[in-house]
């Protein structure tokens, strides 16, 4: 069921936004090469225990998916699309894209918001990539207005990074959030102009283009958990959480 927030629901909501903020801050600091992948998600962990909050993720089921994710936030580097499980003995190297998907919850309310990272220098084509990817997110937020559809965001997200060259991940896509970590509506990377929900203040869903520098089939590995580029092509994420105002968008989770 769809829900509008009432404004005690949506303070909560700023609250969960705040602390997977403080966790990306976190997490983006301490990104380097030689770091493996398990030691972010420790820091990601006392983070949200510090905030008193709990990990939206770890122990999350899907259907098809035998184990619960194991951790507290998604670590997903190079080909990775989403949902890259945190391994001791996986190591980031000087070069690569690390995304950091990040959900907490707080008071019963969730927020959710990835970022993909560059480890050091990167190649100007990995730049171009998540140049291209970060500018998709503020495409879409920018369609977040009252009387809008959530059809608006998919075009606006679609024409754009097709427009440059690269391939869209459509077997996933944003999604609602409040006191449950996926809620409706959906909120897919692509559609057409005036279709889908129509926007109303109080409406809070996430927003979360996941672009491929190659083709678009995607494959699950590890268990059905992480999602992989078919090709072996590179792969960023970014997703803020919003909550819809009379004017607008208000970002719940302000990780910049």
């Amino acid at each position: 069921m769809i829900t509008l927030k009432k404004p005690a629901e949506a303070e909560k909501m700023r609250k969960a936004g705040q602390i997977v903020a403080s966790v990306h801050k976190a997490v983006r600091d301490a990104i380097k090469p030689g770091i493996d992948t398990l030691t972010l998600d420790q820091i990601a962990e006392r983070v949200i225990g510090l905030a008193s909050a709990r990990a939206s993720f770890k122990g999350y089921r899907v259907p098809g998916v035998r184990v619960p994710f194991p951790s507290s936030i998604c670590v997903s580097v190079n080909d990775e699309v989403v949902h890259g499980i945190p391994n001791r003995s996986r190591f980031l190297d000087e070069g690569d894209i690390v995304s950091i998907d990040v959900g907490a919850e707080i008071e019963g309310y969730h927020g959710d918001a990835a970022c993909t990272y560059p480890v050091g220098r990167i190649s100007p084509e990995r730049e171009e990539l998540l140049y291209v990817t970060r500018r998709a997110l503020d495409i879409g937020i920018g369609q977040v207005k009252p009387g809008h559809t959530i059809g608006d965001i998919g075009h606006a997200v679609e024409q754009w990074v097709l427009g440059k060259g690269y391939g869209l991940v459509r077997e996933y896509s944003g999604h609602g959030i409040g006191r449950k970590m996926h809620e409706p509506p959906q909120v897919p990377n692509y559609g057409k102009p005036g279709s889908g929900l129509t926007i109303r203040p109080g409406l809070t869903f996430c927003i979360e283009p996941m672009v491929m520098s190659g083709g678009e089939p995607v494959r699950n590995v590890d268990g059905g958990w992480t999602v992989v580029t078919c090709d072996g092509s590179d792969a960023a994420h970014f997703e803020h959480s919003i909550l819809v105002t009379e004017d607008g968008a208000e970002i719940l989770t302000p990780w910049e």
